[in-house]
């Protein structure tokens, strides 16, 4: 890893960035976006790991390494790329910042080749930790007082999405999600462990009722198995990689 890259601002937790670039399928040779781009700390992560086309896309260049590739891009708008041009797409603790999601979505979709891939984080508020965040304060992890609305900022989480949501607007919109992750467990997450089976009984028997109701069972039972995967209770950070059908 660059020496350089500890001096780069990151703005994503621990290990998110380690866990992003470990699921990346494609060749050194793949043309990668990195939206929003930041100061350039995951960009630099992958010239380290030999990838050689990196776009970096950000409203604004505020990059702090030696790039020649920067587009000015806004993630809930039509972005500056050719359709099905692009073999993945990086976009890591980015949507939940935006308010068109769908847009963005559909934008990935357009420009990703088939096959192509798009890697999503963002804060896990699935985790049994965020859940219980929100039933005692009605803000989710990652969110926790009211957002300033005297000076709103792209900076502000104002779309913080679930797993379930997030799954929807992907496979409603082209993709089908092949891997879930997280970048850690911090040890204080386990202490919520006690609500598992709660938890548990009270899904079983809704998504239960409702698979019965809409034909959607088996949706809901893979969905199920993904809610309670230790990524989901536990992580920290939700880390998603799907395909373009």
């Amino acid at each position: 890893m660059s020496d350089n890259y500890k001096d780069i601002r990151i703005n994503c937790a621990v290990n998110t960035h380690d866990t992003v670039s470990n699921l990346i399928k494609s060749n050194i040779d793949a043309k990668i976006i990195d939206i929003p781009s930041g100061h350039g700390a995951f960009v630099l992560r992958l010239k380290d790991l030999g990838f050689n086309n990196i776009t970096a896309i950000d409203i604004e260049n505020i990059l702090q390494i030696k790039h020649d590739k920067f587009l000015k891009g806004d993630m809930t708008k039509p972005l500056p790329i050719k359709d099905n041009s692009t073999d993945t797409l990086v976009c890591i603790d980015g949507i939940e910042h935006i308010d068109e999601q769908v847009m963005f979505i559909k934008e990935a979709n357009r420009i990703l080749k088939k096959n192509g891939e798009l890697i999503i984080s963002t804060p896990n508020i699935s985790a049994l930790r965020s859940r219980w965040r929100w039933f005692m304060s009605g803000h989710h992890n990652k969110c926790k007082a009211p957002l300033d609305e005297n000076n709103p900022t792209p900076l502000h989480h104002i779309g913080m999405i679930s797993f379930p949501e997030l799954r929807y607007l992907l496979h409603t919109n082209g993709f089908t999600i092949k891997e879930v992750a997280t970048n850690r467990i911090k040890p204080i997450s386990w202490i919520f462990a006690i609500f598992i089976p709660f938890t548990f009984i009270y899904t079983f028997f809704s998504y239960k009722k409702s698979g019965k109701k809409g034909n959607t069972s088996k949706i809901n039972s893979e969905i199920k198995h993904i809610m309670f995967s230790k990524s989901i209770l536990f992580g920290e950070t939700l880390i998603i990689r799907a395909l373009k059908n």
